[in-house]
This record gives C-alpha cells, sequence and structure tokens, in this order.
C-alpha cells in the first residue's frame, strides 16, 4: 500500500508541475513598466486553482479506492492486525507528542532528553549547566563525575577533608581561651596584665589558624564548582552562560573567564572592603551590647549590699560605668545600623559583578569597525493586483 501510495503521488506532482507550468501567466518588463490586465490574470488563477484541485482529488480517490479493494481482499486475522497497528501507532504517537515519551516495541515507555536520547536515571547526558553547578553544591565532585574527570575528586576530597578537620581542632582549642578573656576582663576589667595578654595571644593563635583552614576548605570546594564549569562540555553552552554562572559561583571568575582582568581587582576590592565594613561594625556592636547589658543588669540592682555582693569591683561593663546605659545603647544601635546597610550594600556589590560579567560576555563578540558608511540605491518592486508599480530609493546605513 506504501509503495503505490509512493507512486501515485510522484505522478500526481509531475502532473500538478506541469499544469502550473500551463497555468502560469507572463508578464513583459517594458522600461521599468509593468502592464498587468487583472481581469484575465484572475480568470487564469482560478483556472489553474480548480485543475489542481481536480486533480489533487481525483488522485486521493483512486489511492482510496485501491486501498479499499486491496484491505477487502484480506483474511481476518490480517485485518484485525492492521487494525491493532494503526490503533497502537495512533496512540503511542499521541503520548509521545504529550509527553515526549518514546515507546518501544514490546510496549515499555522511555524517558526522552532534548536531544532524542533516552534519559539516565540520575547523571543525563543532557543536564544543563545550572542544573549540574546546584547539585555540586550538596554533592562536592559532582561536576567531575559528570564531567568524567574522576582523577580531580582525590584532590578534592583529601583538602576539603583535612581543612574540615584542622578547623574543628582548632575551635576546639579556641573556645576555651575565648571563655578565659571574656571572663577576666568581666572580672577584672580591661586592665592590661601578663595573664590577660597570655589568654588573648593564645586566643588569637588558634583563631587564626582556624580562619585559614576554614577558608582553605571554603576555597577548594568553591574551585570545584568552578572548574566543573569551565570544563562542561557535553552540550554547546554560550560563553554569556559560562561567564554568568562562574560570576555567580564566585565573584571576579566571570571577568576572568572573559580576559577582563583589570577588572578582578575592583570587584574584589569592592567586596573586600564591604565585608570589612560589616565585621569591623559588627564588633562594635557586639562589643556595645555587651556593655550595655552588664551596666543594665549593674544599675538593675536596686539594693547596695547584693549589688555588692554580685559586682565587688563596680560596674562590670569594659568604661566601669563611664558612660550611661542610653549612650551605650545609641552606639549598639548605630553599629548594628551601619552593619546592615553594609550587608545591603555586599549584596548590590555582588549582584553588579554579575551584571558586568553577563553584559561583558555579550559584548566580547561585538564588532567595533570604523567603517561608517551611507548607501543610496534605486528601489522597484511589482505592485500587487491593481496597483501601480513601486518605485522608489534605498538606504543602508553601516556603523
Amino acid at each position: 500500500m506504501i509503495a503505490l501510495f509512493a507512486v501515485a503521488e510522484g505522478v500526481s506532482a509531475q502532473e500538478l508541475s506541469r499544469d502550473r507550468l500551463r497555468g502560469n501567466v507572463r508578464t513583459i518588463n517594458n522600461g521599468g513598466l509593468v502592464p498587468i490586465d487583472s481581469a484575465a490574470l484572475l480568470r487564469a488563477q482560478a483556472e489553474a486553482a480548480a485543475r489542481r484541485d481536480s486533480l489533487y482529488y481525483h488522485h486521493l480517490d483512486s489511492i482510496g479506492r485501491l486501498t479499499n479493494e486491496l484491505y477487502d481482499n484480506l483474511a481476518d486475522d490480517s485485518r484485525d492486525s492492521i487494525r491493532r497497528a494503526v490503533a497502537e501507532t495512533l496512540k503511542r504517537d499521541s503520548m509521545v507528542r504529550s509527553r515526549g515519551d518514546s515507546i518501544t516495541a514490546d510496549g515499555r515507555r522511555i524517558r526522552l532528553n532534548k536531544n532524542g536520547e533516552p534519559r539516565k536515571p540520575f547523571i543525563s547526558d543532557s543536564m544543563g549547566l545550572s542544573k549540574m553547578c546546584w547539585l555540586s553544591l550538596p554533592l562536592p565532585g559532582f561536576g567531575q563525575i559528570y564531567n568524567k574527570q574522576y582523577w580531580k575528586l582525590g584532590v578534592l576530597y583529601p583538602v576539603v577533608g583535612a581543612s574540615i578537620g584542622m578547623f574543628a581542632y582548632e575551635n576546639k582549642q579556641f573556645k576555651p581561651y575565648k571563655q578565659q578573656y571574656d571572663q577576666y576582663l568581666i572580672d577584672h576589667g580591661y586592665m592590661r596584665t601578663k595573664q590577660l595578654d597570655q589568654i588573648q595571644t593564645k586566643m588569637i593563635q588558634h583563631n587564626t589558624r582556624r580562619q585559614i583552614y576554614a577558608g582553605v576548605a571554603i576555597a577548594t570546594y568553591i574551585y570545584f564548582i568552578g572548574d566543573a564549569a569551565v570544563n562542561y562540555s557535553t552540550n554547546e553552552v554560550s560563553q554569556v552562560k559560562k561567564a554568568t554562572t562562574l560570576s555567580t559561583i564566585c565573584p571576579g571568575a566571570g571577568q576572568i573567564y572573559n580576559k577582563s582582568y583589570w577588572r578582578v581587582p575592583i570587584v574584589i576590592g569592592g567586596l573586600a572592603s564591604t565585608i570589612y565594613t560589616i565585621d569591623w561594625n559588627n564588633r562594635g556592636y557586639k562589643r556595645f551590647k555587651t556593655a550595655y547589658t552588664l551596666l543594665a543588669d549593674y544599675e538593675s540592682i536596686t539594693d547596695p549590699a547584693l549589688r555588692n555582693e554580685k559586682y565587688p569591683n563596680g560596674a562590670p561593663d569594659e568604661f566601669r560605668g563611664a558612660y550611661s546605659t542610653t549612650f551605650l545603647k545609641n552606639l549598639k544601635d548605630s553599629y548594628r545600623r551601619n552593619r546592615d546597610l553594609c550587608i545591603i550594600l555586599t549584596a548590590g556589590v555582588y549582584i553588579l559583578n554579575i551584571i558586568d560579567a553577563h553584559v561583558d560576555a555579550h559584548l566580547q563578540d561585538y564588532d567595533i569597525s570604523d567603517d561608517l558608511t551611507m548607501n543610496l540605491e534605486p528601489y522597484f518592486d511589482y505592485a500587487p493586483v491593481g496597483s501601480s508599480p513601486l518605485f522608489g530609493v534605498n538606504m543602508s546605513l553601516t556603523f
């Protein structure tokens, strides 16, 4: 049936092409003027359309009669098989169109990716760059597994694991010295003594090591996510998306990827400044909050005997009662407000870093040329039926 249908369609196509050539109306270009007989043109087009329609439906009727004769001569089992095959084909086509699935010969449904290939249950060859990076956040090393760079896992996990372990050890050593330091200030005030200097020195040493190990762990973690994004090559990904993704993962990475190295110090310097001001205002907030809390508790005890019993050395705050609770509260609120504003400013710098990388990546292929020209050309076109020919001027501007 398919062969007969193809032969009939081929004959029909040849007849239609010859008929189309016979039905065309010729025009003659005479000095830029196109004489058009509207009535004759419309009659010719109507006759050609009628001939094409009659020939087309004639062939359809012939194919239909031939198909019915063949179908009537088949056995009952063959007819049932054809009906079931047609019904199953229509069902599969509708399911594939609606769900993007594929139906195998044995009736199993297979999920397809956007390339028409079977999807894998966890790691798919069609996974997008953004999805891969998001999965790499809770699953460090997932990007390297997806990119089939398994040897990098031998670097990621030992470095991150060792850094986290050393951070936990230094943090455990830091906490007792921090508690001793805070208690010594409450008991003896801020007068510099040899014992206070020793406690503070030990506290600073363990805190510095703790911050270094934490920084190494975070830097390694971020680096491997960025490495997975840079080496993502399974599907075609635009340079714009890669630059934007890298700037989202690590500020300044998108500028490095765009080879705009001079912008990296601006981005890093801006974020470093805002982060430092956040830390500075946060430390001031904690300092005056502690002083305000201690002085407020000291002044809340009205009985002199109970006050002397709890605070034998007088006011427990670092200023020894030199400032009122109202003054300390105002300072505390001022530092907190400045800290919150700096957090908002840091978020703004981070977003501007992403926007800058995105726009700069778009402009990487922007053609900047000295060619600034304007060309004027005559223009002529055939007009619709019943109208005059069109004349004009074309202007093209290159910049």
